[in-house]
């Protein structure tokens, strides 16, 4: 699935989704004094946030988790099923947060701390848009590795892998593995003396063969299919 990203002088468009308004006032705030940032719209409940997201065909969709009438995780998995291009950033207040992974097996993007620093929050933004990169990718790998830890033993490492595997070539599985340990596109390039340009193409590649949104759900894929396995608990 191929996202609509802005065209090159185009604002990116992004929907703020929270039942909180001073919250959704917050983020308008900052993400209104950025020149090339702009508020498409406002969403109280999980099921406005699905239809805003259809009629105002946002870029980037600032999701809290729990909102009334549909909370933003099933809100994210109907978004994402309705093939809109939308890249979703669930918000949560925990980094742990139990929802944050569903929200990612859902087809979001990466998720933020509600008291994210403005400019992490702009940062974020334009970085999920852009589809090169997973935000916070340390703290993503931190989510997954505890989510996959309270798996069964089937669900990781003796899961039989999937066919679709068997078409990457031994680079880009390499180039899997990597991105699953959050290496961004120029930590990838330093790690295999390539350019991020090749880095970029070996990640397009990887997307298409696996049928995957971007970069955050293959590292979802890679630790539910056992290519890589979390470290021990700490």
């Amino acid at each position: 699935m191929t996202a609509q990203h802005s065209t090159p002088g185009t604002p990116i468009r992004v929907l703020l989704a929270d039942d909180q308004p001073l919250l959704r006032m917050g983020f308008r705030l900052i993400l209104e004094g950025e020149a090339d940032l702009e508020i498409a719209g406002e969403a109280s409940t999980g099921e406005e946030a699905v239809r805003l997201a259809a009629d105002l065909r946002p870029d980037v969709v600032l999701m809290d988790v729990r909102m009334p009438h549909g909370d933003g995780i099933e809100a994210t998995r109907r978004i994402t099923a309705s093939g809109s291009g939308a890249r979703i950033i669930i918000l949560t207040t925990f980094d742990l947060d139990e929802y944050a992974f569903s929200g990612l097996q859902a087809g979001a993007s990466a998720f933020l701390l509600k008291d994210v620093a403005p400019e992490e929050l702009v940062h974020a933004v334009r970085i999920v848009a852009s589809g090169d990169a997973v935000v916070a990718p340390r703290v993503t790998q931190r989510l997954l590795e505890t989510y996959v830890r309270s798996l069964p033993p089937a669900h990781t490492a003796t899961a039989v892998p999937d066919r679709r595997l068997a078409e990457l070539t031994p680079r880009e599985r390499e180039v899997l593995e990597a991105i699953a340990g959050g290496l961004s596109n120029a930590e990838l390039a330093a790690l295999f003396f390539l350019s991020e340009a090749t880095i970029k193409t070996h990640v397009r590649r990887i997307l298409t063969k696996l049928d995957l949104r971007d970069r955050v759900q293959a590292v979802v894929y890679a630790y539910e299919n056992g290519i890589v396995v979390p470290g021990p608990a700490h």
